[in-house]
């Protein structure tokens, strides 16, 4: 049997990723590395996960495209549901979040806003759909 267990994102200061999304999404944190390399958050069936950049380009011999708020995000998404978004929004800009497009409620009725975090992945937060 396979199961998605994780998604590493590669930033350049674990426990402060780590901090951002305990603060901004009220994750809870499983543990960081004493190196500050490697890091996991809870998030119920699938780990959210974060390696620092000199870990990842250890592992990736050829390299890789660094993410940063100063490029546009990369074509992938971390999703959040909530009941109420703009409160999310609101708590994920305070701890450091940029809002990129503002909650807007979609034709089929569901609201929705996408942020970027402070290492610029971009993150979708919107109500369940039903």
């Amino acid at each position: 049997m396979i199961k998605f267990a994780y998604t590493i994102l590669y930033v350049q200061d674990v426990e402060k990723a780590v901090r951002f999304y305990e603060e901004a999404f009220g994750l809870t944190r499983k543990f960081v590395t004493p190196e500050n390399d490697y890091g996991e958050l809870s998030t119920g069936e699938t780990t959210l996960s974060f390696a620092a950049i000199t870990l990842a380009k250890s592992n990736l011999k050829d390299g890789f495209i660094e993410s940063n708020r100063s490029n546009k995000p990369f074509g992938i998404e971390i999703g959040f549901t909530t009941n109420d978004v703009a409160l999310t929004v609101n708590t994920a800009q305070a701890a450091g979040a940029l809002i990129v497009e503002a909650p807007k409620t979609k034709p089929w009725g569901q609201v929705v806003a996408y942020l970027r975090d402070p290492d610029g992945f971009l993150i979708e937060v919107c109500t369940p759909m039903h």
